[in-house]
C-alpha cells in the first residue's frame, strides 16, 4: 500500500495545503491508490478496447496518445504487470521513443457508458521480441509495464457516449488492416516506408492533403 508521502509530490502537497484538502487527499490515498493491480480492476481493463497513454519525453516533455484495439487490447499478467501491443500509427513513435528514453507512464482506462474509469502509472520498456507479442497479429513492439500505482478515478465529469461502431483500422487474427488514408496523400509518398510504397494507386489512389482533411472531416477517413 502507498503512503501519502509516496504518492504526493511537493507541488501538489502545496496545492493541497492552499485549498484546504490534506486531510481528504490522504483518506483519498488510504482508501483507493495501491501499488498493484486489485482482482476487480483486472476485467475492467481487460475489458476495454481504447486507452489513453501518457508519456514523457528525457527533457520533461510530456504527450498523451489514444491507443485503440480489439477488447482485450490490455492484458493484466499478474498484479504488478500489464501489456499492450504498438499498432502502425503516423511513423512519429512519439509515445514509444518517450517509453524508451524515460519509461515512465500513465494509462487512463475509461467506459464512457456506465461511466467509470480507472487509472495506473507504472514503468514501461518495449520489446520487438516480447514472447507475448504473437497475442497481437499486426502489433510492431509490445510494451511492457511494471506497475506503481493503480486507482479509480471519479466519473462525475465523464460525459455519457454510445459506442457505435469499433474502428475498421484495428488488425484483424491475421494481423492485417486497411490501408489508412493518410498515407494516400500526395505531399507523403516520397517518405513511406518501403513496405507502403507504391500502395496508393491500387488502395483508391493519391489524394491531396486538402481531401485528406475532407475525409476526415466526414469520418470516412
Amino acid at each position: 500500500m502507498l503512503t501519502s508521502d509516496e504518492f504526493y509530490t511537493d507541488a501538489q502537497r502545496a496545492l493541497q495545503f492552499r485549498h484546504d484538502s490534506v486531510r481528504l487527499a490522504d483518506v483519498v490515498v488510504k482508501s483507493i491508490v495501491r501499488d498493484e493491480i486489485e482482482p476487480p480492476h483486472v476485467p475492467f481493463i481487460e475489458s476495454r478496447d481504447f486507452f489513453f497513454l501518457s508519456t514523457v519525453s528525457a527533457s520533461g516533455e510530456p504527450t498523451v496518445s489514444y491507443k485503440g484495439g480489439a477488447p482485450g487490447l490490455v492484458k493484466v499478467l499478474d498484479s504488478r504487470t500489464l501489456v499492450f501491443p504498438n499498432y502502425d500509427g503516423n511513423s512519429m513513435f512519439k509515445s514509444m521513443g518517450n517509453i524508451s528514453e524515460s519509461a515512465k507512464v500513465g494509462l487512463l482506462f475509461i467506459d464512457m457508458e456506465t461511466p467509470n474509469r480507472v487509472r495506473v502509472q507504472g514503468n514501461a520498456t518495449l520489446s520487438t521480441d516480447d514472447p507475448d507479442l504473437a497475442s497481437y497479429p499486426g502489433a510492431n513492439m509490445l510494451v511492457r509495464v511494471d506497475v506503481t500505482a493503480c486507482f479509480l478515478n471519479c466519473a462525475r465529469y465523464i460525459h455519457k457516449h454510445k459506442r457505435v461502431a469499433p474502428s475498421p483500422y484495428v488488425p484483424d487474427e491475421r494481423g492485417e488492416q486497411p490501408f489508412p488514408s493518410w498515407k494516400r496523400i500526395d505531399l507523403v509518398q516520397d517518405a513511406l516506408p518501403a513496405r507502403d510504397a507504391g500502395r496508393a494507386e491500387a488502395e483508391g489512389g493519391i489524394i491531396t492533403f486538402e481531401g485528406y482533411v475532407e475525409k476526415l472531416m466526414d469520418g470516412s477517413s
